[in-house]
């Protein structure tokens, strides 16, 4: 059974490099002062999309993403690890977006793409924690969901089900689900492969439209190559609704963003003697450090 498969991915900035500038004036991320990366946990979304591929010829991986015309870097990503495709949602429009005018514009996006058995993502972004994006894009769907995906054991060709094993509190439980449906894949889950050195010759002069400089070398490739054309999408493009996109379809607003860095102020050593941890105890209590 060949399956069509689609990867949601995001270009993040690195939290781990948060500064003064991290954030404008009007509470959205000032991507431009922070380096971009894949974000983690949809590589490991992007591996089990890739092993569904290899156990099932004729497959397809497709991404699907959001973000300005560099965002197309995670497009390319993909390309190099094995996958087929992608599509990349860039406009002025979706700016800002929360989580909830981000699954309303991956959802409409999706409906575009309209031939599919699966939808997989991370679990959630770095940059906002989340884990809300992929369940809204079910529910806007009307798709079965399968949250804090560890493996993707079987895909049943018959009748047309799917069994994952997924992380929960407490230990691992195996579900079955319906396909098509919509799957998130925790940080813990199998470490995305690497690039492919092949793959990286063929799709190293990928390019979105934004990407291309007005005079582009080897401009005659992209006539004879396209699978060199990174597609983009408007929320024209995709039947969108701009009251749902963007800061105007985000009813949720960031009052500010922090680094913070603790520090210990003074350190006290301990012995193993009970009387030493009562003392500690007691201390703590008394400063409100617990209870």
């Amino acid at each position: 059974m060949s399956l069509r498969i689609i990867v949601l991915a995001k270009q993040v900035p690195d939290t781990r490099n948060v500064g003064k500038d991290a954030m404008k004036e009007d509470g959205t991320i000032n991507r431009a002062a922070l380096p971009a990366i894949f974000n983690p946990e949809d590589l490991n979304a992007l591996e089990q999309a890739l092993r569904l591929k290899d156990t099932h010829p004729g497959s397809t991986v497709t991404l699907l993403t959001m973000g300005p015309g560099r965002a197309a870097e995670i497009i390319r990503e993909g390309l190099y690890r094995g996958a087929d495709g992608g599509y990349l949602l860039t406009d002025r429009a979706f700016a800002g977006a929360d989580t909830l005018a981000t699954s309303y514009a991956l959802a409409t996006a999706i409906r575009k793409i309209a031939d599919y058995d699966i939808i997989i993502g991370g679990r959630q972004a770095i940059d906002g924690d989340t884990a809300q994006v992929g369940p809204q894009v079910a529910e806007k769907l009307g798709l079965a969901q399968i949250t804090y995906a560890e493996e993707i054991l079987s895909v049943d060709e018959n009748q047309k089900k799917i069994t994952v094993k997924r992380h929960i509190d407490g230990g691992v439980e195996t579900v079955e689900g319906p396909l098509p449906i919509v799957i998130t894949v925790n940080g813990s889950a199998a470490p995305c492969r690497p690039r492919n050195a092949k793959l990286v010759q063929k799709y190293k002069r990928a390019l979105g439209l934004q990407e291309r400089p007005a005079e582009v070398p080897y401009a005659d490739l992209y006539e004879k190559r396209p699978y060199l054309n990174i597609q983009e999408w408007s929320v024209k493009d995709v039947n969108g609704d701009t009251a749902q996109c963007g800061l105007s379809g985000s009813p949720t607003k960031v009052k500010t963003i922090q680094n913070i860095v603790f520090q210990a102020k003074e350190s006290k050593t301990l012995t193993g003697s009970d009387q030493d941890v009562e003392n500690l105890i007691v201390e703590l209590l008394a400063n409100h450090t617990i209870g």
